[in-house]
């Protein structure tokens, strides 16, 4: 004989009931001690729906979780649109800072680099005297 151990939820309390199997038989004879065949169906519908309850409960928590985790994908793609926003207006800001004042740069090359064309034309007539002599004395000078 074999001896079970059953465990069955009451809606205030546990009743554990053992049950006997021959298991020399072919077909095992279960024997219910305390318990007629019309409880014993109560209780297996009781387990039923226990299973289905425990099925529900089980499918919201998933239902919630999924609507968390596309809560949380919503708001970091927010995060990334704003973010990708500011970044764009900073660009943006910093473009026209200095390409904005095109007219201004323009003029600013423009003085340096007439201020440089005006140099080198004082340079070159401070020293044109001196290179014209430098070029006569060695196209003039005939060496052997």
């Amino acid at each position: 004989m074999l001896n079970l151990l059953v465990c069955i939820r009451r809606r205030t309390s546990y009743h554990i009931h053992f049950l006997s199997c021959a298991s020399s038989l072919r077909s095992p004879i279960l024997r219910l001690s305390n318990m007629d065949s019309s409880r014993g169906q109560n209780g297996i519908q009781q387990l039923l729906a226990a299973e289905q309850e425990a099925q529900q409960i089980v499918n919201a928590a998933r239902n919630a979780k999924l609507a968390r985790l596309k809560q949380a994908k919503e708001e970091a793609e927010k995060e990334v649109a704003e973010f990708r926003a500011q970044m764009e207006a900073e660009y943006q800001r910093k473009l026209t800072e200095t390409s904005g004042d095109s007219g201004a740069n323009v003029k600013r090359l423009e003085k340096e680099t007439d201020a440089k064309i005006q140099h080198l034309k004082t340079e070159a007539e401070r020293i044109s005297g001196d290179v014209v002599g430098m070029l006569l004395k060695h196209v003039t000078t005939v060496r052997y």
